[in-house]
Parts: C-alpha cells; sequence; structure tokens
C-alpha cells in the first residue's frame, strides 16, 4: 500500500491518493483533476472510486470532473449524501454566498462498510460531529481522519450538522483504536494517533 498526499488542494486541504497493486482511491479530491489523473498515470496506477471523509466542499472540488473523465463512483456517508447537492449543506454558500453543487455519489456508505482497493481493505467509521456523515477510514496501520482529527485540533462543530457532543463521543471512540496508528487528516500534517488524541484532550 502507497498513501501520496497532492497538497495543496482547495483551502488546503488535503488530498490523498491510495494505491495497491495498481489500483487506487483518491479520497477527499480537492487537488485538481488534471493534477490526479497525471499523477496516477505516473504510478501507472488506475483509479476505482473516490471516497469523500464527509461533504464539505473543500474536499470534492474535483469530484464530477474526474467523475466526467474517468467514469469512477464516488462514496460518501448516507448522513452527507445531501451535502453534494446543496450548497448550504456541503458550506460553499456559507463562505461565498453563492450556491455550489455537485452531482450525488453513486455509493453511500454506512458504519462498518469495508471499501477494497486493490490489496487493502478500509473499513469506514462513522464520527459525526464535524457533519453528521463525516467518517474515518480504518486500514493496516493507518486511519484517515478527515476533520474529525487533525495532528492538534479538530474540525469545528459550527456548520450544518456539526455537533460538539457528538464530535467528544467521535474522539472516545478513536481512542479505543491502537494509538500506534498513522492517521492522515484533512488538513494539516500526519501524526500517530495516540498523540493526535493528545494534543487534543481538552476538547473531551
Amino acid at each position: 500500500m502507497e498513501i501520496y498526499n497532492l497538497y495543496p488542494g482547495s483551502l488546503a486541504s488535503n488530498c490523498y491518493v491510495l494505491i495497491s497493486n495498481g489500483r487506487a482511491a483518491i479520497i477527499d479530491p480537492s487537488a485538481s483533476a488534471d493534477s490526479i489523473l497525471d499523477f496516477l498515470n505516473k504510478k501507472n496506477a488506475s483509479p476505482d472510486c473516490i471516497i469523500l471523509t464527509h461533504g464539505h466542499f473543500d474536499h470534492m472540488f474535483s469530484a464530477d470532473t474526474l467523475r466526467e473523465l474517468t467514469d469512477i463512483p464516488l462514496f460518501v456517508h448516507e448522513c452527507d449524501a445531501e451535502h453534494l447537492t446543496d450548497g448550504n449543506k456541503n458550506a460553499f454558500k456559507t463562505f461565498f454566498g453563492r450556491d455550489r453543487t455537485f452531482r450525488p455519489a453513486q455509493r453511500l456508505l454506512r458504519d462498518g462498510d469495508i471499501i477494497t482497493v486493490g490489496n487493502v481493505n478500509l473499513t469506514v467509521i462513522n464520527t459525526p460531529g464535524h457533519t453528521d456523515g463525516c467518517i474515518c477510514l480504518l486500514g493496516d496501520g493507518v486511519l484517515f481522519t478527515g476533520d474529525t482529527l487533525f495532528a492538534d485540533s479538530i474540525g469545528r462543530c459550527d456548520l450544518y450538522s456539526g455537533n460538539a457532543r457528538k464530535m467528544r463521543e467521535s474522539l472516545a471512540l478513536l481512542g479505543k483504536l491502537d494509538g500506534k496508528l498513522k492517521i492522515y487528516p484533512g488538513h494539516g500534517d500526519t501524526e500517530m494517533l495516540a498523540n493526535a488524541l493528545e494534543n487534543v484532550s481538552y476538547y473531551y
């Protein structure tokens, strides 16, 4: 398994490409479609899917273009399905005062679902708080945390469907995982899970 961050994406959002056995998943396509596809071509990898860790615009800027160019499906948690088609819910209208929508997802995820990419299995963990449909993706030694957990902070809880109580519960849930997991957050640098949770322990 290889993991690459095509940073910078939109508004400093990380865009991860996971490659296994020549197959790839694009996690939070904030980078341009051209840069993502050029990178995959250089790595001789074929994209299987796009996975959103949640439904905010800055994590899916190139989602529609990628789907048009490759015909691959987009996955998002069922609780964030409407974020793609609603500029208020995906926060674009909040920040820019105008609408921006995206095509609906092809697959709606639930807690416990398994996404297979090459030889890698990613387990979906629903971690509401930043949005109701926030997810983390658990793989072998790695955890994609989206905007639930950063290296030294957490995602804000004051946007549509955000909830501070649920965020605290989600952080406590992550605390039950192996602290040696390497987290790949939606913004900022990677960190060991135990260190990141210690850095934000005052939140929960």
